[in-house]
């Protein structure tokens, strides 16, 4: 498909060219860091069909799109911006925005984010082999042992599942080097060093091998690996970036080739091996140890804990700084069991998808069905930006819902003590992450995390709705002053959103003969029908489908939604105002279910008519085409 049009669009509405200082991409969002947020133009964003929704977080004002949309949204807003700003902004000063941890958790984030596909990638792989081996069949037997001609495919697959992990100190050597301003080739070339093949391999530790040591003047040195490790490569890279932007300021420019390189890698490795590396370590195996020890200390009551404040850790964006944590565990899986993290965010992604399926159950907003379907599916395979920002953020109650499914879920995690072996998708997929003997504990979390949030959901939105009507009932007790005859040049809104037609397109004969008044016909995207001036209800037909109501410059008004949808009795509608209440314009008075009403063979049409038109005044359409209620609709001229 071709977004240049969706990217010119959203380049406009962030404040034009001049207003961008860097745009990125991750699986599902646009970060942009912009010069002045106060630009940006959140209505025109909304109306973009490609954007899902938007929020600010550490400096970055993002927008959803969704996976595999994004990438090419960037590249077309990348194309626009031509040599103005670089996908990366890793070397351009940026605007330090909110507190230390803040941007901790954003420079951890930057980090880790693009080496993810790798990790996810491995952990996948990871779990095919897992499938292959395990014991699944009686006296112990696997599918490998079963079937030997497999072995060979599960010994390969082993192989390729363990390398991300092996050679990890590789791939955040890159990333964390040019996050810190340095070359990530020479991080990269110091993550080879951490694990080169001469070293004792870091998994052999504590089985009994012999460590070798170097002996440096009388010192030695463990010549031991970095394997699976984290914490040792972060520092290492900023030591590596820091040594590395000095050499350059001080090294003449002839000669800053040949030595810039060689010193900042021969300096980083003697400090890696004799300080930082064994410090670095043992405080990396303390955390994992920690962590994993206080979640099985606390049991259920920390899983529900942690699976129900794991959402809004996702809103401020800390749940990126956990990458580093979860790698560490699932590479010291030995010790540690596997990363709770991981089984964790599946469960909290999928009460986060099952509340959005409710939305859609529930709602009659087109426009939010549409989105509900997509970011639904989404979210339960592991995505859920869209779901979470684009819809339950909003109507807020479906995001309570799915914190409280997503805690019940963690809780039956933690209490079966069901840990993730590897990465991989954080949803119903995430299944082939854990070992094969607690698939069922895990299938049996995410089953609870979603039937809580569709059922809290359900139970919520019912009753915000009827907070609502309550409001709305109070609300209609203002008394409104209502002229005798229509004004001069008055005017009403279109009470509901849709395409307007000329009354005379109208199906029923009757209405397109202006029998009943002359007007407009309306086909709706949604069903609701708002008040489209302040006005006094003069009916509510028995059967729900009619409001007559006369307005405060005088226009006695009719809204039939539907054409012959009388013969429903009222089934698909729910009325909000009864006769003789006092409304102010834009309540909601009236909804419908379109697709219920489609369904029982019924046109939707709904005429929007002026009964009161005197014979020296004449009805002029002010719009056409499709509109959102609340727009000037209707003008009553002599």
């Amino acid at each position: 498909m071709d977004y240049s049009q969706d990217a010119k669009q959203i380049v406009k509405a962030v404040g034009g060219k001049e207003n961008i200082q860097s745009v990125a991409h991750c699986a599902t969002r646009l970060r942009f860091v912009l010069n002045d947020e106060a630009k940006v133009d959140e209505k025109a964003i909304d109306a973009i069909e490609v954007a899902k929704g938007t929020f600010s977080t550490n400096g970055q004002y993002q927008i959803i799109i969704g996976a595999g949309t994004v990438n090419m949204v960037c590249d077309e807003i990348l194309k626009i911006l031509g040599n103005q700003v670089n996908e990366s902004s890793d070397n351009q000063p940026q605007k330090q925005e909110g507190h230390y941890v803040q941007r901790a958790v954003k420079l951890l984030s930057d980090i880790f984010v693009p080496i993810i596909p790798a990790i996810v990638a491995g952990g996948l792989l990871m779990g095919l082999y897992n499938v292959l081996s395990a014991p699944f069949f009686g006296d112990g037997q696997s599918i490998m042992t079963m079937y030997p001609q497999l072995s060979g495919i599960a010994s390969m697959l082993n192989t390729f599942s363990n390398a991300p992990f092996t050679f990890l100190p590789v791939l955040i050597g890159f990333s964390a080097t040019k996050k810190f301003g340095g070359n990530p080739f020479l991080g990269a070339a110091m993550g080879m060093i951490m694990v080169h093949p001469d070293l004792l391999n870091a998994y052999s530790l504590g089985t009994g091998a012999e460590i070798p040591a170097w002996n440096l003047f009388g010192l030695a040195i463990p010549a031991v690996g970095y394997q699976g490790t984290v914490l040792p490569i972060l520092l290492v890279s900023f030591i590596l970036a820091t040594i590395e932007k000095k050499l350059h300021k001080v090294t003449p420019s002839w000669l800053d080739n040949l030595t810039t390189p060689l010193l900042s890698i021969m300096v980083t490795a003697f400090l890696t091996f004799l300080f930082v590396g064994p410090a670095m370590r043992t405080l990396g195996d303390w955390m994992s140890m920690g962590i994993s020890w206080i979640y099985n200390t606390l049991g259920f009551v920390g899983g529900a804990i942690f699976g129900g404040f794991y959402a809004p850790i996702v809103i401020t964006g800390m749940h990126h700084s956990f990458i580093a944590i979860e790698t560490q565990l699932i590479a010291d899986a030995a010790t540690t069991g596997g990363s709770f993290i991981f089984v964790t965010a599946s469960m909290s992604n999928v009460a986060q998808g099952a509340a959005v399926l409710a939305v859609l159950l529930l709602t009659q907003n087109e426009k939010i069905k549409s989105l509900c379907s997509a970011s639904g599916i989404s979210a339960l395979l592991g995505i859920t930006e869209p779901a979470m920002f684009g819809v339950n953020l909003k109507l807020r109650y479906p995001f309570i819902a799915a914190c409280i499914g997503s805690a019940c879920g963690s809780a039956w995690i933690a209490f079966t003590k069901t840990l993730a072996q590897s990465l991989g998708a954080a949803g119903i997929p995430g299944f082939i992450s854990v070992l094969p003997s607690h698939y069922l504990d895990f299938v049996i979390g995410l089953v609870i995390s979603m039937v809580v949030a569709f059922a809290f959901t359900i139970i919520l939105g019912k009753r915000q709705l009827a907070k609502e009507a309550v409001e709305t009932t109070q609300d209609n007790q203002e008394v409104i002053e209502i002229a005798e005859n229509i004004e001069n040049d008055a005017t009403v809104a279109l009470p509901l959103s849709g395409e307007v037609k000329e009354i005379s397109e109208s199906s029923d004969g009757v209405f397109a003969a202006k029998t009943m008044g002359d007007g407009i016909l309306v086909i709706p995207s949604d069903g609701k029908v708002y008040a489209p001036d302040d006005c006094r209800i003069e009916f509510v037909f028995p059967t729900k489908h009619a409001i007559g109501l006369t307005t405060t410059q005088g226009i006695a008004m009719l809204i039939h939604c539907g054409i012959d949808t009388v013969q429903l009795e009222g089934k698909p509608f729910v009325t909000h105002v009864e006769q003789g209440d006092m409304v102010k314009k834009g309540t909601l008075m009236l909804e419908f279910d379109i697709d219920e009403i489609k369904k029982s063979g019924y046109s939707i049409e709904t005429p929007v008519l002026v009964t009161n038109l005197p014979a020296d005044k004449k009805l002029e359409m002010l719009v056409k085409g499709d509109n959102q209620y609340g727009c000037e609709a209707i003008k009553i001229t002599e």
